[in-house]
């Protein structure tokens, strides 16, 4: 169960710091922040997964024995931590759009 919620922490946390340190770099480079946070954290989600699963493929490795020696439960298990990975980096990606949201309401 700790496995499964540091999986989860880890993606959220890679989405959430790429877009805020890309937000820090369009202030820098005169860009507008919210857009570029909102592009980073789109297209950042894919690896945020793989990182924290721990790499591609150590993950297909496990669900490879799993399947031909016919351990079930190890298919299981990683197919579970990715979709922990998933879930954790479009949670994080849905937090960069409430941003973007908020901001939008505060100008009104």
């Amino acid at each position: 169960m700790s496995n499964i919620v540091y999986i989860f922490l880890i993606s959220f946390g890679v989405v959430i710091g790429a877009s805020l340190f890309s937000g820090i770099a369009a202030i820098i480079c005169n860009h507008p922040p919210l857009k570029k946070m909102l592009d980073i954290s789109l297209t950042i989600k894919i690896w945020a997964v793989a990182i924290a699963i721990g790499g591609t493929f150590s993950s297909f490795e496990a669900i490879e024995k799993g399947i031909f020696n016919g351990e079930i439960r190890s298919v299981a298990k990683q197919v579970i931590y990715i979709v922990v990975a998933l879930v954790g980096a479009n949670l994080g990606y849905g937090f960069i759009k409430l941003i973007k949201t908020c901001g939008d309401l505060w100008l009104e």
